[in-house]
């Protein structure tokens, strides 16, 4: 049965992942769904503070049985939480997980929205939250979501009655939210909003409530739920074959990042929200109670709402194309309606209804998947007629050409017609990359200043086409934007955005250079050209009491997409000392000074980011004893990396080598973050690690969640977790057993080596445990008891397990010295065993 379950999970990862990929092409199905949809004119707004936080089950029911328009507004893009696929922290898991969100949205049929707060980690209260945000400029976007979207219903996922018991993020989302509701409907509130758009007021708030807020089933099945309203989201659609449950729990295993995949549920089962204000309901159990969301809402719709319901109620599903004349007729009496905000939704779900029944295909494909600007690209144009409607493609519009190339060309039925442009990408086309990015971020919120961008989930594309075509005597104007299509022998067609690449990007091999003494590195610094014909030069920026040796380097590169590698040495002071270095590569006078990131998993579209090409560069006062460590990976972490750069041999150990003569060899083992949430085999495998403590060996745990751990003992002694945490990375460190060997060995460890921590102290930390353990520091966030679980050691038979929950994944990408230090005597422990110290 097991192997079953997996099979159906990677059959439907494979189908998501060509999803993610590929344009969407409609069935007839999925067309008569577009068109029940274009007959709603209701919107519903669903508010949250992370990717993950939403509730697919409700944004699909909205979506998929109500046909309202439905979006997910996310105050933040995930940038703080952990990453379960890939090394990618930060700024590049916000890449990640937006575009999961939007991944999650293209299967439950929602939208995605995101305001500029930045995701800085867990929060424990919603006054700490927003005092690190913005709160003003968060408040902002949110009110700038609703002026837009202009949703009739907004639903919170949040109780923002919960202040302090809870993510501080989440409770601060529904605060949010419901002083929104208050101000968006007020002119003189954002008024430079109004610029580009209008106030709105909706008409009602709800709490997406469960069973979970009251603890208990029990303790929910005993309430007044005269104020709630309730659906039933387990709703059979036969047209997707797929109950809504089943719809949302494909659309919530996106989030792969964060470990959301799971199987699909079927079933009846119930979803409540809560009236929190607005229209009053009146004892209805209609979400949409007194709004008018038929056609007749807007001026001049009837007309248009009696064809298209025609259109709805006598679906052609054999031959959608027969319904052309009437969308058409639909389509032009749109045009003339006042109601500029619900004509241009509509039209252009209309034009893309149009396009379906068609069976028009329109492709715009480049030679290459990027070209830098000032570079020359050629487009491989697709058109395709597949019925029998009159259709002429007039003429097309290239992104650099003032007028547009005239065909006049009828296109016969399922006649393929191809055709070849060539473009010279401006000089002034902004790179793709991320927008929220292209600014220095604050600790709490992103930079963007461009009105139009804000809330944008991600940057608009800078290159496409558009055909002017004529369909059975009205014209209509098609947009594509350009990608590039291509193939390989083991995955079939695939697809990746067309992207604006600048001509040259630089990396330095390490995002942090440790120098554990005053002896030189050679670092090296790889150039990629982003265009043919590439020559200049490479010099580095450094820190003043740095040398850097030679002064710059000669590059010369023929073909686009090739590199050319140069090594720097760097000269470190005698004493401790920190800074930046960065490549910077002349070409004609103009440096560059971006690193471009490729970010590539099967389950969202490739994504190119520009971030700045700078290492940190750290004079340590460290001293280290052992050379040989094992790693054993988890949910994925530099740590191996980090320790190769202060001189260890890393190694990694895979589950199947995790056996006595294998482990024998090494000063010490380390296990990766949440190793024992995620590697199944651990659970056969921890025997030889306990025995290899026992014999003498040295083992460090770090931090993993208490659900879902594989194995039944996660230490030789009892030891319990929970989810304590110290949020403040400033918080007070108290060392509680200063003579400590492993706070002496091979380094002093002090109040010094906390100085400079970033993001949180640490996570998850162990709440209870044996006697055998000795706790070695403590901390608390403000207002809170002391945590003593972040350093546990314990001896075990002749050597020492030792469990660490500080964050020490997040503070080596960082340079944190005094993060180095500490892990460094953790890997001495045995060593140290040997010595006393005294104060």
């Amino acid at each position: 049965m097991h192997h079953m379950r997996l099979c159906l999970l990677l059959f439907i990862s494979s189908i998501l992942s060509i999803q993610a990929q590929q344009p969407k092409k409609y069935n007839a199905s999925e067309i008569y769904e577009a068109v029940q949809k274009l007959n709603v004119l209701g919107s519903v707004l669903y508010i949250a503070a992370h990717p993950d936080d939403e509730n697919t089950r409700l944004i699909s029911y909205m979506s998929n049985k109500v046909k309202a328009r439905t979006a997910y507004l996310s105050l933040t893009r995930g940038d703080g939480g952990q990453n379960l696929i890939g090394p990618e922290i930060r700024e590049l898991l916000g890449v990640i997980r937006t575009q999961e969100l939007l991944a999650a949205r293209r299967v439950d049929g929602g939208e995605q929205r995101f305001t500029r707060a930045n995701d800085f980690g867990y929060s424990k209260h919603p006054d700490e939250t927003l005092e690190i945000w913005n709160k003003d400029e968060v408040l902002s976007d949110v009110v700038w979501a609703i002026r837009e979207f202009k949703p009739d219903v907004i639903i919170n996922r949040f109780d923002h009655r919960r202040a302090g018991e809870t993510h501080g993020h989440h409770t601060a989302s529904a605060m949010l939210s419901l002083e929104a509701f208050d101000l968006a409907n007020d002119a003189s509130k954002y008024p430079s909003q109004l610029e580009f758009t209008q106030t709105w007021q909706p008409k009602r708030l709800f709490y997406n409530t469960s069973w979970w807020r009251y603890g208990s089933q029990e303790e929910f099945d005993k309430l007044d739920k005269s104020n709630m309203l309730n659906f039933d989201i387990g709703e059979y659609y036969p047209s997707k074959g797929m109950s809504n449950n089943e719809v949302a729990s494909l659309a919530s295993s996106q989030h792969l990042s964060q470990g959301f995949g799971r199987l699909s549920q079927r079933g009846s089962q119930q979803e409540y929200i809560e009236f929190l204000k607005g229209e009053p309901l009146d004892d209805n159990n209609d979400i949409f109670y007194g709004i008018d969301t038929s056609w007749d809402r807007v001026e001049g719709g009837k007309a248009i709402g009696t064809i298209l319901k025609s259109v709805e109620k006598n679906f052609n599903f054999k031959n959608p194309a027969s319904h052309l004349p009437q969308l058409l007729e639909a389509y032009k009496l749109l045009q003339t309606i006042k109601d500029e905000h619900w004509k241009t939704i509509k039209t252009n779900e209309l034009k893309t209804i149009i396009e379906a029944c068609a069976g028009l295909y329109l492709e715009v494909s480049a030679k290459s998947p990027n070209a830098a600007p000032n570079s020359e690209v050629t487009l491989d144009m697709e058109v395709l007629n597949r019925s029998e409607a009159n259709i002429d493609l007039v003429s097309y519009q290239l992104p650099t050409l003032k007028s547009g190339i005239s065909k006049n060309m009828t296109l016969p039925s399922n006649q393929k017609l191809n055709f070849e442009e060539a473009i010279t990408i401006p000089n002034n086309s902004n790179y793709t990359t991320p927008y929220w990015l292209n600014k220095q971020s604050t600790l709490g919120m992103y930079s963007v200043k461009d009105q139009k961008l804000i809330g944008l989930p991600e940057t608009p594309r800078a290159v496409f086409v558009d055909f002017n075509l004529m369909i059975e005597g009205t014209p209509i104007n098609i947009i594509k934007p350009v990608i590039y299509r291509y193939s390989k022998p083991e995955k079939g067609e695939l697809y990746r955005p067309f992207e604006i690449i600048p001509v040259v990007s630089a990396r330095l091999s390490d995002a942090v250079y440790i120098f554990e003494n005053d002896q030189q590195k050679e670092i090296e610094v790889t150039v990629k050209a982003g265009k043919d014909i590439i020559e200049g030069y490479v010099q580095m920026a450094y820190p003043k009491d740095w040398e850097v040796y030679p002064e710059k380097q000669k590059i010369e590169i023929v073909n686009k997409g090739d590199v050319q590698k140069v090594v720097f040495t760097v000269i470190p002071p005698k004493n401790q000392s920190e800074g930046l270095i960065t490549p910077m590569v002349n070409i004609n006078g103009e440096f560059y000074t971006d690193e471009l990131i490729k970010i590539d998993y099967a389950h969202i579209p490739f994504q190119t980011v520009l971030m700045p090409s700078e290492s940190k560069v750290v004079r340590l006062d460290i001293e280290k004893r052992g050379t040989n460590i094992g790693y054993i990976e988890g949910a994925g972490d530099v740590v191996p990396e980090s320790l190769r750069q202060i001189g260890y041999n890393v190694t990694i150990i895979k589950p199947e080598q995790i056996l006595p003569e294998n482990l024998s060899n090494f000063d010490a083992i380390v296990v990766g973050i949440r190793a024992y949430n995620i590697v199944d085999d651990l659970k056969f495998k921890q025997k030889f690690l306990l025995d290899y403590v026992n014999d003498g060996g040295n083992l460090i745990v770090q931090y993993n969640t208490s659900r879902g751990i594989k194995v039944d003992n996660i230490a030789p002694y009892n030891l319990e977790l929970s989810r304590d945490r110290v949020t403040d990375e400033n918080a007070e460190v108290k060392i509680l057993e200063p003579n400590h060997p492993i706070l002496n060995f091979p380094n002093k460890i002090t109040n010094a080596d906390f100085e400079g921590w970033v993001q949180e102290r640490g996570l998850y930390f162990p709440d209870n445990w044996s006697e055998e353990f000795t706790p070695l520091l403590a901390s608390n966030d403000q207002g809170e008891s002391s945590k003593k679980g972040g350093l546990l050691v314990a001896k075990y038979g002749k050597g020492n397990y030792i469990y660490t929950g500080l964050s020490f994944f997040r503070e080596f990408p960082a340079g944190v010295s005094g993060a180095y230090r500490l892990f460094t005597n953790l890997l001495s422990a045995e060593k140290a065993d040997k010595r006393s110290f005294k104060n």
